[in-house]
């Protein structure tokens, strides 16, 4: 358990109050008790700080005034309390927690001609298929399947139950939760006078490093060229990604989204939840698109948008509170066209 002194050294951070305290645990600022780290980042939860029983609390300059505890100064608190908590947990940065008696489980099956780096761990009932690399550090959770000819990098961790497909590539340093399957294939039909022909899908899937990707989202495999994640995106859960999109890196997409096939949305992009995203369309770098938004058209600029179909939200917010006083204006129509 580190103290508030050693915590805040290893952040970079000055400290005001008790730097001997000891911290175990995190809280939020109305429920934390003694040995807790809290933070402060939105100021309509300062209220709860005056009373708040943490023994210290992460807050930018401006508030470490009003702190009655032992606070730890920040520019940017929320940051700041993402690096302390995972500190403070360490054991959720190890192998998802699992620490098998022995590295390579007796239920694990390993195909032919693998390549299997240092330390590598596959939990029980894994299963390798042949020509799998695993760099070093690699963790394959419990039912976890890796099909022929991938690549998974080093000190990646794939959780329960996961399905790659074959000849996917994983970089280095990504968390992939259970349930998701990447490398299926896209959908791709051609109508024969009404009975659908499928169209084999012969390209792959290459994920960058440092991708984590949420609870059983899919990713298909591109139909003829390959599917592609850049370095750094984040994926929530339950996202469908189709054939021949590509995500630029350190892009954000929330939960139950679907991006159609052949869409290249840009980088530091952040799409949120139930977005739906036609396909053959490109989106800027630095977008963002609200929550329930459609889009039908390829977004070129850089910007907030929302509405169905999306549009620029301001306009899109001028548009909603138009098209509520729709009623008014129509009974006023009715009335001038009575006064003629």
């Amino acid at each position: 358990m580190p103290s508030v002194e050693e915590l805040a050294s290893d952040l970079g951070l000055g400290y005001q109050g008790d730097g001997g305290l000891s911290l175990n645990s995190v809280a939020t600022l109305a429920n934390a008790v003694d040995g807790q780290l809290s933070f402060l980042s939105n100021s309509k939860f300062k209220k709860h700080l005056i009373s708040t029983r943490a023994s210290a609390v992460i807050l930018s300059s401006k508030d470490a005034g009003d702190c009655p505890v032992t606070a730890i100064i920040a520019d940017n608190p929320y940051l700041v309390y993402a690096r302390a908590a995972t500190i403070l947990y360490p054991q959720l940065n190890a192998c998802s927690g699992y620490t098998p008696d022995e590295p390579i489980h007796k239920s694990a099956v390993v195909g032919k001609d693998c390549s299997l780096g240092d330390n590598v761990i596959l939990a029980a009932n894994s299963v390798i298929g042949d020509r799998v690399t695993l760099g070093d550090n690699a963790f394959i959770g419990p039912g976890s399947v890796i099909s022929d000819d991938c690549q998974i990098g080093a000190a990646t961790i794939l959780k329960a139950n996961v399905s790659i497909m074959h000849k996917v590539s994983i970089g280095d340093r990504c968390v992939i939760h259970p349930g998701v399957v990447i490398g299926a294939d896209g959908f791709g039909f051609a109508n024969d006078q009404g009975r659908w022909v499928k169209i084999p899908q012969v390209g792959t899937v290459q994920v960058g490093d440092d991708v984590e990707i949420g609870a059983n989202t899919t990713i298909d495999r591109g139909a003829i060229e390959n599917t592609i994640i850049e370095d750094g995106v984040i994926l929530d859960n339950l996202i469908q990604l189709g054939h021949n999109v590509r995500i630029g890196r350190h892009t954000a997409i929330a939960s139950s989204t679907a991006i159609a096939g052949s869409t290249s949305i840009g980088e530091y992009c952040m799409i949120a939840g139930a977005v739906a995203i036609a396909g053959h369309l490109k989106i800027a770098n630095n977008v963002t698109i609200n929550g329930m938004s459609m889009v039908s058209h390829s977004i070129e600029e850089k910007g907030v948008y929302s509405g169905i179909p999306v549009q620029e939200t301001q306009a899109w917010r001028r548009n909603t509170v138009r098209f509520k006083q729709l009623d008014k204006l129509f009974k006023r129509v009715l009335q001038l066209e009575k006064q003629k």
